[in-house]
């Protein structure tokens, strides 16, 4: 069989998964000159762990914000035209597509973590499903490629993003194993777990998302975008039907930008959601800084040690930003009690308020929340304007969000949105 050779390029390094921001530029500006042409035409090939260079492997970062994504489009339309860097945009969108469609239709979190609530309890009474559960996630399934990406899932943290839409075609179609469960394990494992783009991912390759659309992992699509890498020997399901749910409710409303206090002592709560407190754009130096450095619980299951310590290490090195841009000791909690912590710092710097950056759908959002119930501290969600410009656009499929990229890019170079001292330009 003929394959699709991969365009030259130099071969590209290990990626340096340190959860800093000088990791993410260093990988930024080691990407940045194939963020053009080269991407569009490369970046379906998985070639593996050790070789990297043909994507951009700033997804850990962006997640959790201690990588903007204006300063990574900024970078990239710095040094390519939006016409031969068009694909990449694209990518950088669908992380903000994905997170404003949830918040459009909130049902489907709250859909997903109670299935997995049933999930458990048929795990502990079905001895075949938990059987071909755990060969699924020990990457003990007799299909080549699927146990090496589990393996490397577990063991490094991230896959390609076409590895990933193979691994979930498999896992529903030629597993028949539930959608849920599966994205469950990446979300406990990877180092850009997000609850808005794993799920609706995961939605998408079961039809869910886009209706009727599903996605079928086929041997010779993996063959020929890995390079022959695997051993591709079993049968792979030939059908893809698209799994059925209840209807959605209608969109909600995104919820309005809060106003922030104008006066009295306010204090800045810093979460996994967004670790660029430096550039938050703030109406006042805050008066202290708590940073929440515990890694939220993400799943019924434990969670994995190397996503564990990414977010504990990117939220400690944004306490250290946090206190050279706004020159006071920053607070840091290590502590799984928020509601405690939280109390005894606000009553420790006397304060009237807190603001923390735009807290959106999932188990973040829920857990600080929670935590603020219990004591009458307000709280404000500070939005970014890159997220308010964008969100609005997600209702429906990607298409319509796509349409408005160029306006999009127009409304980001014009600096639309007032912003700190500290936050300087968005693109």
């Amino acid at each position: 069989m003929m394959r699709t050779p991969v365009p030259p390029a130099s071969r590209s390094p290990l990626v340096n998964w340190a959860p800093s921001q000088e990791a993410a530029n260093q990988r930024l500006q080691h990407f940045l000159p194939n963020a053009g042409a080269s991407y569009a035409q490369r970046r379906n090939f998985d070639l593996g762990p050790a070789d990297r260079g043909n994507v951009s492997a700033l997804s850990p970062w962006l997640r959790h914000r201690a990588l903007l994504e204006t300063e990574v489009l900024r970078a990239v339309l710095d040094n390519h035209t939006r016409s031969s860097a068009e694909k990449f945009v694209q990518e950088v969108l669908w992380r903000g597509y994905f997170k404003g469609w949830l918040e459009h239709y909130p049902d489907v979190w709250t859909r997903y973590t109670s299935r997995l609530g049933e999930l458990a309890d048929q795990l502990d009474q079905d001895r075949s499903l938990a059987r071909r559960y755990a060969d699924a996630v020990q990457g003990k399934t007799g299909f080549d490629c699927f146990d090496a990406w589990a393996s490397e899932l577990v063991e490094v943290g991230y896959l390609h993003n076409h590895a990933r839409m193979w691994f979930a075609s498999i896992w529903v179609y030629t597993l028949r194993l539930p959608w849920e469960l599966g994205a469950d394990f990446f979300l406990r494992h990877l180092l850009d777990a997000d609850p808005a783009s794993n799920t609706c991912s995961w939605r998408w390759v079961g039809g869910l998302h886009t209706k009727g659309k599903t996605y079928l992992a086929r041997a010779e699509n993996i063959e020929t975008f890995t390079e022959g890498r695997f051993r591709l020997d079993g049968d792979f399901a030939t059908l893809a039907p698209p799994l059925d749910e209840p209807e959605l409710p209608w969109p909600i409303p995104i919820a309005p930008t809060q106003a922030q206090p104008q006066e009295g002592r306010v204090g800045l709560i810093v979460t996994e959601e967004d670790c660029s407190p430096e550039s938050l754009p703030l109406r006042r130096t805050p008066t202290a800084v708590l940073v929440l450095r515990t890694p939220t619980k993400r799943s019924l299951w434990p969670m994995g040690d190397i996503a564990h310590s990414f977010v504990s290490g990117v939220l400690a090195d944004a306490a250290a930003r946090a206190e050279t841009a706004f020159s006071l000791p920053v607070d840091v909690c290590d502590g799984d009690q928020w509601t405690k912590v939280i109390a005894d710092w606000s009553k420790a710097h006397e304060l009237d308020a807190a603001v923390t950056a735009r807290l959106p759908m999932g188990p973040v959002r829920t857990r600080l929340l929670k935590a603020m119930e219990g004591y009458g501290l307000p709280l404000v969600e500070v939005v970014r304007p890159y997220d308010e410009i964008v969100w609005p656009h997600t209702k429906r499929g990607f298409f319509a969000l796509k349409k408005q990229i160029p306006s999009i890019l127009d409304q980001l170079e014009g600096g639309r949105g007032e912003f700190a001292p500290t936050s300087g330009l968005l693109l």
